[in-house]
């Protein structure tokens, strides 16, 4: 293995921290993590400056080349690349897009032992999108034929054994605008039974009302596993969990919590808090969050499952340091015998 799995939480050293625990990030190259993950030296004079207005806002961005992806896997086993749930990989005529680009870039620098998580893009997940200044029916949802030739052949073709799992999150529904939890399961049925056969496939659904078990009993044939997601409108890890009997459906045995933003907290305002991501938010951090985490860390690795456990600047100011927090955690429910099962 290229990468050693060294386990050295001070200096963020998160790969042998148990054998079925992938810790990582979503997302990568953030400026305020030198220091942390990467080295000031390498990139200093090689960043890149971009503005971003989030709720009105205007935000100043430093990003590291993609090379850097090296230096972060020094230190997670997986990472979670948002950038794929905005853009599909090819065009209707089969042209490349930047993403599809940008994702290659990546595979230049993985080494064996590291592992990519995808998001699918919202042209598939999402009952509407975002078009001149208002939300739309999205004419694309859920089409099997788009998302396997236009976004999971090439990611497949790109990145053979280094993908290790696609994530089909779908955006929060308002109660005027939702389907039936049955209505859901039907369109669910439909596509997962059209698209290829996979054991890497994960659900992220945002609205609560559809955790019931018409979905879950779909994912449960297809082997898709459930997102448990820290996430505004959702409720807690464990209630998620709880909802679906506190099952594993992954078909590939493994598992993805996804830390994202405080609950009760938009992302605009989770963002402007956070903004640069170098260092924790007291405010932001939810030590619930943790304690659950670190649980259901425990009890994948009592079931054998591979638990991914992705950690987004938003939960708590700056990810690397909320990895730091949960790691050391579950190190010391393991020394104190605190696993689920004895609770």
């Amino acid at each position: 293995m290229s990468n050693p799995e060294i386990l050295d939480i001070k200096n963020f050293q998160f790969r042998g921290l148990h054998p079925n625990v992938f810790m990582g990030t979503a997302s990568d190259r953030y400026a305020g993590w030198i220091g942390q993950i990467y080295s000031e030296k390498l990139y200093s004079d090689r960043m890149t400056r971009r503005k971003k207005t989030v709720g009105g806002q205007s935000f100043v961005e430093e990003v590291l080349p993609v090379e850097s992806v090296q230096e972060y896997f020094h230190h997670f086993r997986v990472l979670e690349l948002d950038f794929t749930f905005y853009r599909l990989l090819l065009e209707e005529d089969g042209e490349p897009t930047p993403n599809y680009h940008v994702l290659q870039r990546y595979r230049q620098y993985l080494q064996e032992g590291d592992s990519l998580i995808l998001k699918v893009p919202q042209a598939i997940c999402a009952q509407k999108v975002w078009r001149r200044g208002r939300y739309v029916v999205n004419e694309r949802y859920l089409n099997g034929e788009i998302f396997t030739s236009q976004f999971y052949d090439p990611a497949v073709a790109i990145l053979g054994p280094y993908l290790g799992g696609l994530i089909f999150e779908q955006e929060y529904q308002r109660k005027k605008d939702r389907i039936s939890p049955q209505a859901l399961a039907t369109a669910l049925d439909l596509f997962f039974k059209e698209i290829p056969k996979e054991n890497r496939y994960h659900l992220e659904l945002r609205t609560e009302p559809y955790l019931t078990n018409q979905v879950f009993q779909v994912m449960e044939k297809y082997g898709v596993g459930q997102v448990l997601s820290h996430w505004t409108w959702l409720p807690s890890l464990r209630k998620q969990f709880a909802k679906s009997g506190g099952r594993f459906f992954n078909s590939g045995g493994q598992a993805i919590i996804r830390l994202m933003t405080p609950r009760g907290a938009r992302y605009e305002e989770a963002y402007a808090q956070a903004h640069p991501f170098d260092a924790l938010v007291e405010k932001m951090v939810n030590p619930h969050m943790v304690e659950e985490t670190a649980e259901l860390m425990w009890e994948a690795v009592d079931s054998n499952i591979r638990i991914n456990i992705i950690v987004n600047n938003r939960a708590g100011g700056n990810a690397p340091l909320m990895g730091r927090q949960i790691a050391l955690r579950f190190l010391e429910m393991g020394d104190l015998g605190e696993t689920p099962g004895d609770v």
